[in-house]
C-alpha cells in the first residue's frame, strides 16, 4: 500500500512537472512571435503603420484570401493569426504581398513566410 502511495505521488509530481514546462514553453513562443512582430512593424507593438482593417473583418477577408488554396484550414489559421495581428490581408487570392508590410515581412523562424 506504502508502494503505490509513493508511486502516486512520484507519478503527480511527474504531470506537474511536464505542465509546468509546457507552461514555460509556450510563455517563450509567444513572446518571441510577440518580439518578432514588433521588429517587423518597427512601432514597438504599437498599431501605428498597420492596416485599417478592424479584427471583426479578419474573417470574411481571410475566406476570400483562402478560398483558392486546397489547404483550407491552415491558410486560415495563419491568415487570421496574421491579419489580427497586422489589421490587413493583401488582395486576391495569392501574391500582393506588398500591399500590407506587416503582413509581407512576418516570417517564421526558418525565414519563410508566416503569412498567406
Amino acid at each position: 500500500m506504502m508502494a503505490m502511495a509513493k508511486l502516486l505521488l512520484v507519478l503527480a509530481v511527474a504531470i506537474l512537472t511536464i505542465s509546468m514546462v509546457e507552461s514555460k514553453l509556450k510563455e517563450t513562443n509567444n513572446a518571441e512571435e510577440q518580439h518578432q512582430l514588433e521588429r517587423v512593424n518597427g512601432q514597438g507593438g504599437q498599431k501605428n503603420g498597420k492596416g485599417s482593417l478592424q479584427s471583426s473583418q479578419c474573417p470574411r477577408q481571410c475566406l476570400r484570401r483562402c478560398s483558392q488554396t486546397r489547404y483550407k484550414k491552415p491558410c486560415l489559421f495563419f491568415c487570421l493569426k496574421c491579419c489580427r495581428a497586422c489589421l490587413c490581408v493583401p488582395s486576391g487570392y495569392y501574391g500582393n504581398k506588398e500591399e500590407c508590410p506587416c503582413y509581407n515581412n512576418w516570417k517564421t523562424k526558418r525565414g519563410g513566410p508566416r503569412c498567406p
